[in-house]
């Protein structure tokens, strides 16, 4: 809960790379409204100072199912679930090892809390920088549900066109400006509302340089290279190979590896395969560990841990490509294992389709951008 006195609000600190975000998004869809979440955090009052302390971080764009039409914005949430919780599996790796993401910063223990959702940011048509009445009521709906956990909602208004000659922002006011490329402003309205109150009120936000506040990490390959996460799949199929997926602090620096925990039924080994947040730019990183009994209900994350306590590290034979895939470097593994293997495996890697000849299936370029 966020236990503050009736009537008032917190305080708000915004990252400057969120309005740049924000500026970035709204441009891209001039005619319609759109949005995106926002994480941060919560500094309560006894460490801010007596009143407690919103700090806006990042903001993370919606998945293609979002709608985006003149009048309404509906967001789709699965993606940007994901990558919340990729985010906060993250902070919390780097609050308990008292990491890199915070401790370079004045005053580090005053970081040392949750990150968490904040609320939703978005984009109206015209010069409309209040609340409509729909929002009020998704608000309210959100907040009342006692499943979301939520007792409170930020919910900034971007508004487009306005000149450049606007008065800026007093200190005070609720509402910023920020010059575009095109010679206009764009003006961002920050609204607060919370379960006591159950309105919407101004909240004047402190605009801070990122360098001031803690980073967060880049996203992950396997959610924002959708394409190549597919294809990786399929052959792990085509392989009959059994996997999960999990976060884990293999090199003891942020960010978190995506490790692949796989191997077939019947087989004495089980093979760990730890993925950067860039793959494939860098090649997997294989270790090898005694087979493991798992039933349907099993923890994978502690299957996991289990393995990877009992594993080694396994230098396999393979001169990477990004054009190859993991298949490639668990067939590698399996003929350092068991060089009998070599000539069945290498017949069964003729039949494996390269990106090039099944474009239908083929990951996206290695370069892609890695946000955020």
């Amino acid at each position: 809960m966020l236990t503050r006195q009736r009537g008032s609000v917190p305080n708000l600190v915004v990252a400057e790379r969120v309005l740049k975000r924000m500026a970035a998004a709204a441009a891209t869809h001039m005619r319609d409204e759109t949005g995106e979440a926002m994480v941060g955090m919560v500094i309560p009052g006894a460490i801010a100072g007596g009143v407690p302390t919103l700090y806006v971080l990042d903001t993370i764009a919606p998945d293609d199912s979002a709608v985006r039409q003149f009048a309404t914005f509906q967001q789709g949430d699965a993606r940007q679930d994901e990558l919340i919780w990729w985010l906060q599996e993250n902070w919390r790796s780097e609050r308990e090892r008292k990491g890199g993401l915070f401790r370079k910063l004045s005053n580090p223990n005053k970081w040392d809390v949750p990150l968490r959702y904040l609320g939703d940011w978005h984009k109206q048509p015209g010069h409309m920088i209040q609340p409509s009445g729909g929002d009020l009521n998704t608000a309210l709906d959100w907040i009342l549900d006692p499943d979301n956990e939520m007792d409170f909602l930020l919910a900034p208004i971007v508004t487009l066109g306005h000149p450049s000659t606007v008065q800026p922002s007093s200190p005070m006011a609720n509402f910023v400006m920020e010059m575009l490329d095109d010679g206009d402003a764009m003006r961002v309205d920050f609204w607060y509302i919370d379960r006591r109150t159950g309105l919407f009120q101004p909240i004047a936000p402190a605009i801070y340089p990122d360098d001031q506040l803690p980073a967060l990490v880049p996203y992950p390959w396997h959610l924002i290279n959708e394409n190549r996460m597919e294809a990786e799949m399929r052959l792990f199929q085509k392989e009959k190979l059994f996997h999960s997926i999990s976060f884990w602090n293999a090199d003891n620096e942020p960010p978190l590896e995506i490790c692949f925990l796989t191997g077939k039924m019947g087989s004495d080994h089980l093979l760990l395969l730890i993925t950067s947040y860039d793959y494939p730019k860098r090649a997997p990183e294989v270790r090898v560990a005694p087979f493991l009994p798992m039933g349907a209900g099993d923890d994978m994350y502690k299957v996991f841990e289990t393995a990877f306590k009992r594993s080694q590290p396994l230098n396999v034979s393979l001169e990477w490509d990004p054009s190859m895939y993991m298949a490639d470097v668990i067939r590698a593994a399996e003929i350092k294992l068991n060089p009998s293997l070599a000539a069945e495996l290498e017949k069964k890697a003729e039949s494996v389709p390269t990106i090039g000849e099944t474009a239908s299936s083929a990951p996206a370029a290695a370069d892609e951008e890695q946000a955020p």
